[in-house]
C-alpha cells in the first residue's frame, strides 16, 4: 500500500476588524430594541413606581461627624528629664510603663469596643429618664417588635447607669452589633497625621449627636486613664508616703526641740537626757533626709506624668442640624426607570442573539 502524506486543512482566517461594521451592528441592535418601545415604556413606568416606593419607604437618617487629633507624649529614654533622672538613679521610662501598646492608631479599634458602646448607650437621653438605648430601640421600632414577640413578650426598658439582666444584655448586644456593623465608622484620613474622623449614622437626629459626643468622651477618658494608670498610682503612693513622713518629721522636730531645751537646764552629772537629745536629733536628721528623697522622687514622677499624658483635642463637633440622608422622590423614580430600562433592553438583546 502506498503511504499517503497527511495534509492539514487550512485554518480559516478571521474577518478583518472594522469599526464601521461594529457601528452598523450596534445600530441594528438599537433599532431592534426600540421596536419594542411599548415594553420599554412599561418597564420604565414600573421601575419609576418601584423607585418612588423605595424612596418613600426608605427611612431618613442623620449623620454626625466629629474629628479629633491625638498628640502622643514625648517622654522617652532620650529626653532631658530621663537623662537627669538616670544620673540620680531613677528610671522615668520604668515609672511611666510606656510600652507602645496603646499607640494612637489603637483608637480606631478602641472606639468600636463593645464595652464603650454599651456604656454610652446606658447614659441618659434627657430628663425623662430614658437611656440612649431606649430611644434607639424606639426609633427603629424594635420595642414594639419585642413586645409582640413570643420570645420576649414584655416591654423592655434599659436602665441608666445601672446593672442589666440577662434579657436586656441580649437585646443590647443586638443593638451594639447593628451600630458597629452599619452605623459607626472611625478612620484616619492621613496616615502621617494624628487626625481621626468619627462618623455615626442613625434615624434620630438628637440621638445621633449625643451618641457621637458621648462615645468620643468615653474613649478619650479610657485612653488617657489607660496610658497613665501606672504612673498615676506611683504618684499617689509617693504622695501618701510624703504626707506620712512630713507628719512624723514635724513631731520629731518638736520632740527634738523639747529635748534640747531640757538639756540647757540639765545637771552635768546626769547623762541620760543628753543621750536622748542626741538620739532625737539624729533621728530627725535621718527622717529629714528620707523625706527630701521622697519629695524629689514625687516631683519627678509628677513631671513624668505630665509628659506621659496624651493630648486629645476635638477639632469639629456634630452640631445641629446634622446632615440629612434622604432619597428624593424624583431621584428614586429616575433611578428606578433607568435600571428597569437597562434590564428590559438587555433581556430583548439576549433574546435576539439566541
Amino acid at each position: 500500500m502506498e503511504n499517503k502524506l497527511y495534509t492539514p486543512e487550512p485554518i480559516p482566517e478571521d474577518a478583518p476588524f472594522s469599526f464601521r461594521e461594529k457601528i452598523k451592528h450596534y445600530n441594528a441592535l438599537l433599532v431592534y430594541t426600540l421596536s419594542f418601545w411599548r415594553k420599554l415604556l412599561l418597564a420604565a413606568l414600573i421601575g419609576a413606581l418601584i423607585g418612588l416606593g423605595y424612596a418613600w419607604l426608605k427611612p431618613t437618617t442623620y449623620m454626625g461627624r466629629t474629628s479629633f487629633v491625638v498628640e502622643e507624649s514625648k517622654a522617652g529614654g532620650g529626653s532631658i528629664m530621663s537623662a537627669l533622672a538616670g544620673q540620680m538613679g531613677v528610671d522615668i521610662g520604668g515609672l511611666t510603663g510606656a510600652s507602645g501598646v496603646l499607640a494612637g492608631d489603637n483608637v480606631l479599634e478602641l472606639v468600636k469596643s463593645q464595652s464603650l458602646i454599651r456604656k454610652t448607650l446606658l447614659t441618659a437621653f434627657d430628663s425623662s429618664g430614658k437611656s440612649l438605648a431606649d430611644v434607639y430601640a424606639e426609633s427603629y421600632g424594635w420595642k414594639t417588635k419585642w413586645l409582640n414577640s413570643s420570645k420576649v413578650g414584655i416591654e423592655i426598658n434599659f436602665p441608666v447607669n445601672k446593672k442589666t439582666n440577662r434579657l436586656q444584655d441580649s437585646l443590647l448586644q443586638r443593638i451594639i452589633k447593628q451600630i458597629t456593623e452599619d452605623e459607626l465608622s472611625i478612620a484616619k484620613p492621613d496616615k502621617k497625621l494624628g487626625f481621626f474622623e468619627l462618623e455615626v449614622t442613625m434615624r434620630n437626629e438628637n440621638l445621633c449627636q449625643l451618641f457621637c459626643q458621648r462615645l468620643l468622651k468615653s474613649t478619650i477618658d479610657f485612653y488617657i486613664e489607660a496610658k497613665t494608670r501606672r504612673l498615676s498610682n506611683n504618684v499617689r503612693r509617693l504622695q501618701n508616703k510624703a504626707d506620712s513622713l512630713e507628719a512624723t518629721l514635724n513631731q520629731k522636730t518638736y520632740s527634738s526641740g523639747t529635748a534640747n531645751r531640757m538639756l540647757l537646764d540639765l545637771n552635768p552629772a546626769y547623762s541620760n537626757n543628753q543621750a536622748n537629745a542626741e538620739i532625737s536629733t539624729r533621728e530627725k536628721y535621718m527622717q529629714g533626709t528620707i523625706y527630701a528623697e521622697i519629695v524629689k522622687n514625687l516631683e519627678m514622677s509628677k513631671t513624668a506624668l505630665i509628659q506621659e499624658t496624651p493630648t486629645i483635642q476635638i477639632v469639629d463637633e456634630p452640631l445641629l442640624p446634622l446632615k440629612k440622608n434622604q432619597l428624593h422622590f424624583a431621584i428614586g423614580a429616575l433611578l428606578g426607570a433607568i435600571i428597569a430600562l437597562a434590564g428590559m433592553s438587555l433581556f430583548i438583546i439576549i433574546g435576539k442573539e439566541k
